[in-house]
């Protein structure tokens, strides 16, 4: 009878809650030929007692443990069990990063996921989904609109309380919870009611929490495009305001998966809001004074990116050592001597650098680099209606010049 093993491949196999018998008989022959399975405790006591193959349970954290203990098992059968689709949220995903697809051989499952949308009667694709497993709960903060149906993936029995808790903070109290537990088991229940009526009980570790996001009337809404309204940041007054915002994010060109430097970041809201346009999007804010990277930091959270990497340092000497990025900002520091140079040496090709003055000086500074180094030169003015005596006149902000120019 010929292996299911090829030679030098680790084999992912998606177990259920409802274990062995939920397997089909790929797995099934998987798991039989294997010299050693690894998986959580819970995973590995779904198999059979009579299975033979040695059982080895993940330490925590389980992420640098793997290549070791893969290496100390070199040239033994290995099965990899995961919960549902091992490629959704999960291992097999880690194991093709770190060996490759050519080595990684994956036997799928129905995903918690496509089990909770076949309960619900909700379709897949019209769904957000969020995992809050190892990640904040923050993170839901950009899924929570009106109208949304969310899926979150909880990280134990405590995070449909902790959920609940957020919604009503956003002032999204209406909204429906329903907590599926088990699912695909025998044991499966579920649990329904609004956010703002959550008893807070924990529930079992193994659930996935279904939202309807409904809105209370004076709850703030907070689009994914740029132009955040001011008073959505924390902020001492050192923020980019709002319009200027818009035009400086649309400048800067957010993509999918790049990485934005925040130079002198203030209130973040550059980086948060180049964050929100996409989950894989990253960012770094850099900032001096440790008492506005702690505010920022909190607006990231509040903000639902609390991925945002913050540096705590003055420039240039912070940047040196960051990652090179595809985009950079600087707002308040382009009158520093050498912030200018150091942010156009680290910028990629085809990287976008935009920065802002407000200043004389610093407009100075924008003049000398774009007669250097090319690009275009904006001035940015805009007026908001304020009370004057008993009529409204037009109160100027004051105008910014924005330097724009992409490294070929």
């Amino acid at each position: 009878m010929t292996s299911v093993f090829p030679n030098e491949v680790v084999t992912v196999v998606g177990i259920g809650a409802d274990g062995w018998t939920g397997l089909g008989d790929p797995a099934r022959a998987a798991l039989g030929e294997a010299d050693v399975v690894f998986g959580s405790r819970r995973q590995l006591a779904l198999l059979p007692a009579d299975l033979p193959a040695e059982r080895a349970g993940w330490p925590r954290p389980m992420l640098p443990a793997i290549p070791s203990l893969l290496g100390a098992h070199a040239g033994r059968r290995i099965v990899v069990l995961a919960s549902g689709d091992p490629m959704f949220f999960g291992v097999g995903s880690t194991l093709v990063r770190q060996l490759g697809a050519e080595r990684v051989r994956v036997l799928t499952h129905p995903s918690s996921i496509s089990l909770a949308c076949a309960r619900l009667g909700w379709p897949e694709e019209r769904v957000e989904i969020v995992s809050l497993v190892g990640r904040p709960v923050e993170r839901l903060h950009t899924a929570i609109h009106p109208g949304r149906r969310v899926l979150a993936l909880s990280a134990d029995g405590s995070t449909p309380a902790q959920v609940a808790a957020l919604l009503v903070g956003r002032g999204y109290g209406p909204s429906s919870l329903t907590v599926l537990e088990h699912l695909g088991s025998e044991a499966e229940t579920r649990r329904t009611g609004t956010a703002s009526e959550w008893a807070g009980e924990s529930t079992a570790a193994l659930n996935v929490i279904a939202i309807e996001c409904v809105a209370s009337p004076d709850a703030q809404l907070l689009p994914l495009v740029p132009g955040l309204p001011d008073d959505a940041f924390d902020h001492d007054g050192q923020i980019t305001k709002r319009e200027v915002r818009a035009i400086t994010l649309a400048r800067l060109t957010p993509i999918p998966g790049q990485l934005l430097w925040d130079v002198g970041a203030g209130a973040g809201s550059i980086a948060i809001e180049w964050l929100r346009t996409d989950r894989s999007c990253r960012a770094v804010a850099v900032e001096h004074r440790p008492d506005r990277a702690a505010r920022l930091a909190g607006n990231a959270a509040a903000l639902g990116v609390p991925g945002l990497t913050v540096e705590v340092g003055s420039v240039p000497g912070a940047l040196a050592a960051l990652e090179p990025p595809d985009a950079i900002f600087i707002g308040g520091a382009v009158t520093t001597p050498g912030v200018v140079e150091a942010c156009w040496e680290a910028l990629k090709p085809g990287g976008r650098l935009v920065a802002n003055a407000v200043t004389i000086e610093s407009e100075a500074v924008l003049a000398r680099w774009q007669a250097s180094l090319g690009g275009d030169l904006t001035r940015i003015e805009i007026s908001r209606a304020a009370p004057i005596g008993g009529f409204l006149g037009w109160k100027p902000m004051m105008p910014v010049t924005q330097w724009v120019v992409t490294r070929r």
